[in-house]
């Protein structure tokens, strides 16, 4: 490398320095100083290489942190990666431990499961065809026909595209239409109904009862005798863990016990739960309450059949009134007194010397009337379900949103407004002659209350609902007794519908309620719902994806339903914050409603399948620490019912060997029909992505999970309960 033409001068000037500093003691300069004070003195050349030297210098540092950056990405991914490969692992893991302890043989294949597999198959083919076009780049310049194609992959993908587009497509879309116009119906009916819950409220409309059982016997205004008879009814059928509660509550209410007789009709198989019922039934007798055991031997009708046979007593002819109520609900001691006066008017009589109507002459020389008449078009009371384990888990919070809203609109509303709506089956008061006349109870279905109902507003009969008494229940807390639950109660109205078309037509009432009747109750409440919910969602979305000529609008898949998912929740404003699982999971039901629904409408096997919910006694030991606490409280007071349980400690000493002998470990199951759902969906989500469409893939996305947590059989076990746990402390 040749040397600079100054280089010699340079090297000269340095050493002459270095040698007067040297010389000079005053001059102690550091080699920074002297570095400081070196004069470079370079040639345009030299300074070319110094800055070529810097820039490759530079380079080399970037090219370093640029390493260094590329390898915290791949960390970044590789702990992504290796995240999902643990979440999939754990998902196979699950779904083989679920899969081995399924119980029983294998079962066999609905036709309605087939129809399911069949979509699952074709949307995978068409991702398979899909991902084939994308990566050949045929959705930025899709080959036809026209314009020729160069191989035979390519010509089966034009031919395809025309068939999609011309034929395949406008079906897909006509059936979109409908399905939107369902729903906007539907929509508008949920609207309508908030909005007259809400006219109630503003305006506190309410049912008035010119009786007061309370104020009356407080001043000394009735006797016993003018209390009405009540029978009261207790069907079960093998319920080891809630019958003590039902039986006890029952027995302690506040009515006069010579006016009031407690059936228990009990249709247990199991002949232990026969034996535990009948103690519990004689321990009440012994203490002074009129309350019989009731056991078929031959047990047909299920519940319908049960409490026909128990209307058929003699004795009953005694009795006015009847209340119902399942095994698993507690009435408050003061139920019968808060139903029974809206039955009843008095009769506002003036001075008479009739003294039939009279009994006794009060302190301050006025008469008063003791002739009461009743409201004799009244046929039911039907009051509030409260649940004692709405936070027991996520599944539980869920079934409270529809069930609120069920209560408090539904039923308030179309009891307000129509004096009709679906008696409940439980925790209502029922007018004896307004059962006669209809008929009584029928089993021609798995809606034996539905059909009652029905018939007796046929009739003529009027119905009132109360919001403001509430009587405890308990809801399912696995999703395969809500499950079947649900089952049943879609399946049975459509039976009822084709069973009663006729009778409703031919009826004597207004052509208003028979509109009602057939347009509103059944055909838009109990037919169109769950079949719009899951045509649209479950089936007509996923294949929008794959015909894209077909189009979804986004205000159908997020805002409308976001904005119904908010209607339904209004009456339980504490559960806003599972808007979200509520809206995925009611779709996710849709699957089980329309299956029940087209079985029920067609006559398929399991329409008629009637399966007692499971229940597991959540609200037993309270009861019975309560009836403990009362224990010293005298049984009859002044001739009324007024005290619980002596032996409170010893009944929760019972009711626990009872639950240890008949508890049984919760099996683990997969459900066929939602674990298909969820794989159509999440290949759609698949497909969805591909075309950049952002509201429709989320939905699809997070739907399809939701499908398969539920097909795991994941939505009601404790996993729930602790995040139901965490966010509530947040």
């Amino acid at each position: 490398m040749s040397r600079p033409p100054n280089y010699e001068f340079q090297e000269w000037w340095n050493q002459q320095r270095s040698k007067d500093q040297a010389d000079d003691p005053l001059c102690s300069s550091t080699s920074e100083d002297i570095r400081f004070l070196t004069v470079n003195i370079h040639s345009p050349t030299y300074a070319a290489a110094s800055a070529a030297a810097a820039a490759e210098k530079d380079r080399s540092r970037s090219a370093r942190q640029l390493s260094w950056i590329y390898l915290l990405k791949l960390n970044q991914i590789a702990h992504s990666l290796a995240f999902i490969t643990n979440g999939f692992i754990s998902l196979i893991r699950t779904t083989r431990r679920r899969i081995s302890t399924s119980p029983g043989a294998p079962r066999s294949e609905s036709k309605f499961y087939k129809i399911i597999k069949f979509f699952l198959i074709l949307s995978v083919i068409l991702l398979f065809v899909e991902l084939l076009a994308y990566y050949r780049g045929w959705h930025f310049s899709p080959p036809t026909l026209e314009e020729g194609v160069e191989d035979s992959v390519e010509y089966i993908y034009a031919n395809w595209l025309e068939i999609r587009a011309n034929y395949l497509a406008p079906l897909l879309q006509c059936l979109t239409n409908v399905c939107i116009v369902l729903f906007l119906i539907q929509s508008v009916d949920r609207l309508v109904l908030v909005l007259g819950c809400f006219y109630i409220k503003l305006r506190g409309l309410r049912p008035l009862a010119e009786m007061d059982y309370k104020q009356d016997d407080e001043n000394g205004g009735l006797i016993i005798d003018h209390y009405p008879m009540v029978l009261v009814q207790i069907p079960m059928c093998n319920e080891r863990e809630v019958y003590q509660q039902s039986i006890a509550a029952v027995c302690i209410q506040d009515w006069p016990r010579e006016r009031m007789l407690v059936q228990v009709l009990d249709d247990s198989d199991d002949a232990d739960v026969q034996s535990l019922i009948k103690a519990e039934v004689q321990k009440w007798q012994h203490r002074g309450v009129h309350i019989i055991y009731r056991h078929r031997l031959i047990r047909t009708g299920y519940k319908a059949g049960n409490l026909r046979s128990a209307m058929s007593c003699d004795y009953v002819k005694n009795y006015e009134f009847v209340a119902i109520f399942d095994a698993d609900f507690q009435p408050a001691p003061d139920f019968l007194r808060n139903t029974i006066p809206y039955f009843k008017t008095r009769m506002k009589m003036q001075y008479s010397l009739t003294i039939k109507y009279f009994s006794f002459l009060s302190p301050a020389g006025s008469w008063k009337a003791l002739h009461f008449a009743g409201k004799d078009d009244l046929a039911l009371v039907q009051t509030r379900w409260a649940f004692v384990n709405k936070e027991e888990n996520l599944l539980t919070r869920l079934q409270n949103i529809n069930l609120a809203f069920h209560f408090e609109v539904e039923q308030q509303v179309n009891g307000w407004f129509i004096n009709f709506f679906g008696f409940n089956g439980t925790a209502g008061v029922w007018r004896i002659k307004a059962l006669e006349d209809c008929g009584g109870w029928l089993d021609r279905t798995t809606v034996e209350d539905m059909d009652i109902a029905v018939r007796a507003h046929l009739c003529g009969w009027k119905f009132i609902y109360l919001n403001d008494v509430k009587c405890l229940c308990e809801l399912p807390e696995s999703y395969e007794a809500y499950k079947k639950q649900q089952h049943r109660w879609h399946s049975g109205p459509m039976q009822l519908f084709r069973l009663c078309f006729y009778d409703i037509l031919h009826s004597k009432v207004s052509m208003l309620k028979k509109a009602n009747l057939i347009f509103l109750f059944f055909l838009l409440r109990k037919l169109i719902l769950p079949f719009y919910s899951f045509t649209l969602f479950c089936i007509i979305l996923p294949l929008t994806m794959f015909l894209p000529e077909a189009q979804l609008p986004s205000w159908v898949v997020c805002y409308i339903p976001g904005l119904v998912s908010i209607l339904n929740i209004l009456p339980s404003p504490q559960s806003f914050p599972f808007i979200v699982p509520y809206l995925l999971f009611e779709n996710t039901m849709s699957v089980t409603k329309f299956n029940a629904m087209i079985s029920g409408l067609f006559q398929l096997g399991s329409s008629y399948e009637w399966i007692v919910t499971k229940k597991l006694g959540r609200s037993s030991e309270a009861d019975l620490v309560a009836i403990m606490e009362n224990e010293s409280t005298p049984l009859v007071e002044n001739g009324m019912l007024r005290s619980n349980s002596e032996s409170g400690l010893a009944d929760l000493n019972k009711l626990e060997m009872t639950k240890k002998m008949g508890g049984k470990k919760k099996r683990n199951r997969l459900y066929r029909k939602e674990l298909a759902l969820s794989f159509i969906l999440l290949t759609a989500s698949v497909r969805s992505l591909m075309s950049a469409q952002g509201i429709h893939f989320y939905f699809l996305l997070f739907q399809g999970i939701t499908f398969l947590i539920v097909g795991l059989d994941l939505i009601g076990e404790q996993i729930g309960f602790a995040v139901v746990r965490i966010s509530d402390e947040k």
